[in-house]
């Protein structure tokens, strides 16, 4: 299997850093072939403007998303971009590793999400989205730290229902682009937690890594589940923490 991570974060003394060591040494032990994309350290810029493009079909006024559609037809990426895009259509296995920062990946991380995840590649034209996405049939998981405690990510919790926290990542990002996801491993509490619960959470994440290309991905929906009002259509359940029937509760 090939495993792309994407990581984020200043600090190469960090406890995130000792969770990528481990991703890295654990997958490769188990014959996977394993390429690292250290944001910080490739001083990757996360800001989307025109000179991302080798050629422009709007020069007047940048419609960025268009301007992804062309470049992604053309080849007319510039070659930060092109590598990474090369890295992530390879990849079986796509990790996102980073602390949790607002509820969300730190912004350099969503840069490369914004430059990368492009129009006409991974999404776009002729329906290519959720299950039809242009990523589909590879997976993806989110592997960060936090500062909080499980118990404030419950469903009755201070932050709320943690895959609720997710769901803009899980469902916006990944499901939207056709990527199977897989259940987030969660580092908690990281900066209240002592060497053992540390070294803890490292094993176990080692332990699952060693079987992750057998894990089934979380429950979604598909294209052909939605009517053309783009509701679930009738006698379809609602499966994932994000749908609702308007008279009904979800799931928890």
């Amino acid at each position: 299997m090939k495993v792309l991570i994407v990581y984020a974060h200043p600090e190469p003394r960090s406890f995130n850093r000792a969770v990528l060591d481990t991703s890295v040494r654990v997958l490769q032990s188990q014959g996977h072939e394993v390429v690292v994309s250290d944001l910080y350290a490739m001083g990757f810029n996360p800001v989307a403007n025109g000179g991302d493009f080798t050629e422009r079909r709007f020069p007047d006024a940048l419609q960025y998303d268009r301007e992804q559609k062309q470049a992604s037809q053309r080849q007319g990426f510039v070659d930060d971009i092109q590598g990474e895009i090369d890295k992530l259509m390879r990849c079986d296995l796509l990790i996102l590793q980073f602390p949790l920062w607002w509820f969300s990946v730190p912004a350099i991380m969503k840069g490369w999400i914004d430059r990368v995840f492009a129009n006409g590649t991974v999404y776009g034209a002729g329906g290519k989205r959720f299950d039809q996405g242009g990523l589909k049939g590879r997976k993806a998981m989110l592997s960060f730290t936090t500062g909080c405690f499980p118990d404030m990510m419950e469903v009755d919790g201070l932050l709320g229902q943690r895959d609720v926290i997710l769901w803009h990542l899980h469902h916006g990002t990944f499901g939207y682009s056709g990527l199977q996801v897989l259940e987030p491993a969660v580092g908690w509490s990281i900066q209240y937690s002592d060497e053992a619960q540390r070294q803890a959470h490292l094993d176990a994440y080692a332990a699952r890594l060693r079987g992750i290309e057998h894990e089934d991905p979380m429950p979604t929906h598909t294209l052909a589940e939605f009517g053309p009002d783009w509701r679930l259509k009738p006698g379809i359940a609602p499966r994932t923490v994000g749908h609702r029937r308007p008279d009904k509760p979800g799931p928890r």
